[in-house]
């Protein structure tokens, strides 16, 4: 048997010494047509800072340590030029030399990745630009910060606020580089809604970077970056991670069928429209869990299970695994950034994409402590939970934090994955100890809060909704203390703390009542008091930190949140 792999990295790597490890007799031969054929992409960013100190560190693999473990023939500078299918060939072009030679497979696997969506050229004496996804990218990146080492203040523009741009801007800071973000959008990391992308833009003002929203790089020159809003913005360097698309050329002039996305159709054993060739990796499409419709989905560790998946499909189907491999799995699209020590994490669809796509949804935020909260260094989280409102099962979520937020995605990713509905994680046995959790988990807590509303025990509002009820005649109740609503309150509320609202309910107006707290659990208790009055009531959900972070945010002002224990 023999396989030809194109691409190495994740996908393909994954595939090569996966189906090694299954047939010994199989000639494995990977074509890579840069110079690296396993290197720690995701590293990447946290070498140009320094947080990574070796460059050695970030190469996983090399074509000589691949052929002695695993007798794989690597081949680097190498390119796939095309793929004839009818003569099960491909021709592989020597970027050394030029020669091209074809090359004969029984199975084909595409890990092509993905490429920039567009390249800025680089400008005689204008800043050096170069994208982060290759190891040449940091040879350039630190060849240029080295040159400009004795400069006073090296100034870099990143454009393109998704992971690699933050992870960009975190380790240009660190390095000590004056560092502007410009993102098309209205806040960085467009997945998240806004009034959690208010924590990302606090935790970027507060580490002194230049936010540029709502516009993008039109041009570079001498004189520097400029945006189309017309200014221009001073630059040593720009680092462009404004998106990248499947790198699946090869693909449709081989008329494999793609989408006009350009990701790679394949079907639930990762085969393309041709059943010797697979595609795993950033250019092949994934089934979406929310939506059941394919999609891009660029994940390393999809890449990775996706590769293992197409090396055991090919040993099946030579008979040296005895039960067919399991369909993969549909994508819930977990993922997790690091801002400035900050953790962003995130699953699912968020509640912007459920409302375009006009998808019936239920909206929870939280705010518990990662830990206990008499244990020292208890640090906030701030949470969403996105349910649908039929089926109580859980569409995605938002959890923001300095510690504890990557324990509790995975948590909410696997309940997703195992169908597990939102009221379901109240019931979850999670290990707690007071350093670690608490005896009621952030992700009980949230269990607990869609129990409340699917069951209608505490009827809720969102922030963006408080404005139009109280223009139809709610009246807002602050059940905070003096001190708290005094330190900063929702225009028109009325302070009622709550320990005195039961005293005080003749005081209350007539009609629909709105109460908030700080973060919504004394808004929780005020509800059930005054539904139990028969008063029509309803929590503004998250309270007044979720309400601030959102406002802010649709005002596109930069007031920090004031958080109070």
């Amino acid at each position: 048997m023999r396989v030809i792999i194109i691409g190495g990295v994740a996908g393909g790597m994954s595939a090569a010494t996966r189906l090694r490890r299954l047939d010994e007799s199989a000639e494995i031969i990977v074509i890579e047509q840069g110079d690296y054929v396993s290197f720690a992409n995701c590293g990447l960013p946290y070498y140009v800072g320094g947080v990574i100190p070796e460059r050695q560190a970030l190469l996983l693999q090399t074509p000589e340590s691949l052929r002695a473990r695993f007798e794989l023939d690597v081949r680097t500078r190498h390119e796939a030029v095309t793929i004839n299918r009818e003569a099960q060939t491909v021709s592989i072009r020597d970027v050394g030399t030029g020669t091209v030679i074809d090359e004969a497979y029984d199975h084909l696997i595409l890990a092509v990745g993905a490429t920039p969506r567009d390249a800025f050229g680089q400008i005689d004496g204008g800043p050096t630009v170069s994208t982060l996804r290759t190891v040449d990218d940091v040879d350039r990146i630190t060849l240029a910060l080295e040159e400009r080492a004795l400069d006073a203040a090296p100034r870099a523009v990143v454009a393109g606020g998704g992971f690699i741009g933050l992870e960009a801007v975190e380790n240009l800071v660190h390095r000590g580089l004056d560092v502007t973000l410009v993102q098309n959008g209205a806040h960085p990391l467009s997945p998240l809604d806004s009034e959690m992308a208010a924590l990302v833009v606090d935790e970027l003002d507060a580490r002194g970077v230049d936010l540029r929203m709502r516009t993008s790089v039109a041009s570079v020159d001498a004189a520097g970056v400029h945006l189309d809003d017309g200014t221009t913005v001073a630059a040593d360097l720009l680092i462009d991670a404004r998106g990248v698309r499947p790198a699946a050329s090869i693909v449709t002039t081989a008329g494999l069928a793609t989408a006009p996305s350009g990701g790679i159709e394949v079907d639930a054993l990762q085969r393309t429209s041709d059943p010797r060739i697979f595609a795993v990796g950033d250019a092949a499409l994934k089934i979406d869990a929310i939506s059941a419709e394919p999609t891009l989905v660029t994940m390393a560790g999809l890449a990775n299970r996706h590769g293992r998946t197409a090396a055991d499909v090919i040993a099946w189907e030579h008979g040296l695994l005895d039960e067919r491999p399991a369909d993969v799995l549909p994508a819930v699209g977990t993922a997790i950034v690091g801002v400035f020590g900050l953790a962003v994490a995130m699953v699912g669809w968020s509640e912007r994409r459920l409302a375009d796509a006009g998808r019936a949804h239920r909206v929870i935020h939280a705010h518990p402590a990662d830990h206990a909260g008499y244990y020292p260094g208890a640090e906030r989280l701030t949470m969403k939970l996105l349910v649908d409102p039929g089926t109580d099962l859980i569409l995605g979520a938002q959890v923001i934090g300095r510690s504890g937020a990557d324990k509790r995605i995975d948590i909410i990713a696997t309940a997703m994955q195992a169908g597990l509905t939102a009221t379901q994680l109240s019931r979850l046995e999670l290990a707690y100890a007071p350093q670690y959790g608490s005896a009621k988990d952030p992700v009980n807590m949230l269990g607990y809060i869609a129990d409340n509303a699917a069951t209608d025990l505490t009827g809720s509002i969102q922030w963006h909704e408080l404005d139009a009820a109280v223009a139809s005649g709610a009246t807002l109740i602050d059940v905070r203390s003096e001190t708290e609503h005094t330190g900063g309150a929702i225009p028109g509320s009325i302070n009622v703390p709550l320990d005195e609202l039961r005293a005080r309910l003749g005081e209350l107006p007539d009609g629909e009542l709105i109460v908030h707290c700080q973060v919504g659990q004394r808004g929780h208790t005020a509800t059930r008091l005054l539904r139990q009055h028969d008063r029509r009531v309803r929590n503004l959900d998250g309270g007044y930190l979720t309400w601030v972070a959102g406002t802010r945010m649709h005002a596109d002002t930069r007031t920090t949140v004031k958080e109070y224990a």
